[in-house]
């Protein structure tokens, strides 16, 4: 069928579609905006921020390094510069990128550097990888006065850059936490996780 025809054929077919009371869906209806946030270990990282309203997707990868599309094993070797991180694609009408950064640091310890609870390593450091100099000007000044008001003596080392090319990790860790619960709920309680963030944050601990 011709190009065309097509495109005309798709518009009777939503139009058709919307007369008989359907919806599209919200977050189809505007732009949507990317965040990039480094926690530590990324099933962690996706869980946390899926749970945002507002937040219409993320993804689990590798950013901040050197190497070109690298993998899991390369990543974890502690070779190749990047970060686990996750990207976030959200609808800014419902959310703003001030919140999200906000949801961030509880859902993090930002007092260790390259390390996140028991998991050791530059590629577990975390960081705020922004998007462009908007970005980067909210995520600096919100660093800047959680360290006036944070509840804990240590300082703030999370790292707050200019991103650089995201890399999404294999197939098997995304969604992570919904295809293996049973796993990942124990990966998550044995490595500290959730009472490290009570022990920092109190009732403000996001998980």
């Amino acid at each position: 069928m011709p190009k065309l025809r097509t495109t005309a054929f798709f518009r009777c077919l939503v139009t058709a579609f919307l007369l008989a009371g359907g919806a599209v869906p919200a977050h189809a209806a505007g732009p949507t905006a990317k965040a990039v946030f480094a926690g530590g270990c990324f099933w962690c990282v996706e869980s946390d921020f899926d749970k945002v309203a507002g937040v219409i997707s993320t993804t689990s990868g590798y950013t901040g390094g050197k190497t070109a599309a690298p993998t899991y094993q390369q990543v974890s070797a502690d070779t190749t510069g990047h970060a686990e991180a996750v990207e976030i694609v959200f609808d800014p009408t419902r959310v703003s990128y001030e919140k999200l950064v906000q949801h961030f640091w509880r859902t993090i310890d930002p007092t260790t550097r390259d390390r996140q609870f028991c998991d050791s390593g530059s590629p577990y450091r975390t960081a705020i990888f922004a998007q462009d100099a908007g970005q980067l000007r909210i995520a600096t000044a919100s660093r800047a006065a959680l360290e006036k008001t944070k509840p804990f003596k240590e300082p703030i080392v999370t790292e707050v850059v200019l991103a650089s090319t995201f890399y999404p990790a294999e197939d098997y860790h995304q969604d992570y936490y919904l295809k293996n619960p049973v796993r990942y709920k124990y990966y998550r309680t044995n490595c500290g996780r959730d009472a490290r963030l009570k022990q920092l944050w109190g009732d403000a601990a996001a998980h």
